[in-house]
């Protein structure tokens, strides 16, 4: 049985020790820095709880001594912290973060690590990069390369056509930073929020628009192979714009701290939510210019007897995935790995990587 710490005891940190624990191969401790939070958890038995501080220094690393993998599902700005425990303790080490910033570091701190490092295995960064990998590699060369990720409520009821499924750190993160894109042929950084563009899906309009952090990797990538590569939130018509005048006319992007607390305080989370998979790569095969298309739509179920989000199954399972791919050796087992070196047939496979392939499936998910 493999010994996993999972650092964050948040919906997905919940999640994860969950999905993992009812395997029977894993023993799950999962560790905040609050009791309160860790009292709050809603999972099994088998799933040990331990609250430390973690940026005292030594006590991750104390938690980490002879595990197998520490994973993250802890706000963005303690991803460095925690990477570099485990880089001091030996572990593999793998997050969900969409923070630019921070997996250059944890690339950094990888060249010397003996074990293995894997940044952003959630959805976006993270799926969605080995669906676009994957379609890149059926062409000859690459024209466009577009990814469009949204976590939407199925039964949006005010003017932010929103509800909170996930980290409001991150969602605020990733509505200011700059974000990385390919323009003809060059790498270069566009505002994030600009771009908007509308598309239809099973009959629904939706927008989308610039958002850091979505591509992962894939600029590094297929830099010099792609004329355009970009990645973009979908949300319902009319979010963008408040969410502009929130931001920049406000002046909230300078104050995340009170912008946090009006969201967490005037939207309610819910688990009736849509996550919608978009993407589309442009090339050409054998002279001729074509296009293949990924569409999905995995929306909230049952894992077992507990309801889950649509954004718990795809996040949890996503990161769950590379976990088991690595513990049965189907991944290095040192140094950096990108989410776009892992094969989507692989994935797919994995007892947990099922849950995207099930996801429009009327009957219950099965860990």
């Amino acid at each position: 049985m493999k010994e996993i710490v999972v650092v964050g005891a948040g919906k997905i940190g919940g999640t994860i020790a969950n999905l993992l624990a009812g395997t029977g191969d894993y023993h799950v401790t999962v560790v905040d820095r609050a009791q309160a939070q860790l009292d709050a958890l809603d999972v099994s038995p088998l799933v040990a709880t331990k609250q430390i501080e973690i940026a005292e220094a030594g006590a991750l690393e104390q938690v980490l001594d002879g595990k197998f993998a520490v994973l993250s599902a802890a706000p963005f700005h303690l991803t460095t912290r925690i990477a570099e425990a485990a880089a001091k303790s030996g572990v593999h080490y793998l997050d969900l973060t969409e923070d630019v910033a921070s997996t250059r570091i944890v690339k950094q701190l990888s060249a010397k690590a003996t074990t293995a490092f894997i940044p952003q295995c959630g959805l976006a960064p993270g799926f969605i990069s080995i669906v676009a990998n994957d379609l890149a590699k059926r062409f000859d060369s690459l024209e466009s390369v577009r990814m469009r990720v949204g976590a939407l409520p199925q039964y949006p009821s005010n003017a932010l056509n929103y509800n909170l499924t996930w980290s409001t750190d991150g969602v605020i993160n990733e509505y200011c930073e700059p974000c990385e894109a390919i323009v003809d042929g060059e790498l270069t950084e566009v505002p994030p929020l600009e771009e908007r563009e509308e598309f239809s899906l099973d009959g629904v309009t939706y927008e989308a628009f610039n958002t850091s952090g979505g591509l992962g990797t894939l600029c590094e990538t297929l830099l010099g192979k792609v004329r355009t590569l970009n990645y973009r939130t979908i949300r319902y018509p009319g979010h963008a714009a408040i969410m502009k005048a929130l931001l920049n006319d406000l002046g909230l992007r300078d104050r995340r701290d009170v912008f946090k607390d009006i969201l967490e305080n005037a939207l309610p989370s819910t688990l009736q939510d849509v996550v919608v998979i978009f993407v589309t790569v442009s090339g050409r095969k054998k002279g001729r210019l074509l296009q293949e298309t990924y569409a999905n739509k995995v929306y909230s179920n049952h894992i077992g007897a507990q309801l889950y989000s649509g954004i718990q199954i795809t996040t949890a399972s996503a990161i769950c995935a590379v976990l088991d791919m690595l513990a049965k050796g189907d991944l290095p087992q040192q140094g950096f790995i990108r989410q776009e070196d892992i094969a989507l047939d692989a994935f797919l496979a994995n007892r947990f990587g099922k849950a995207y392939a099930q996801a429009e499936s009327a009957g219950r998910l099965v860990a």
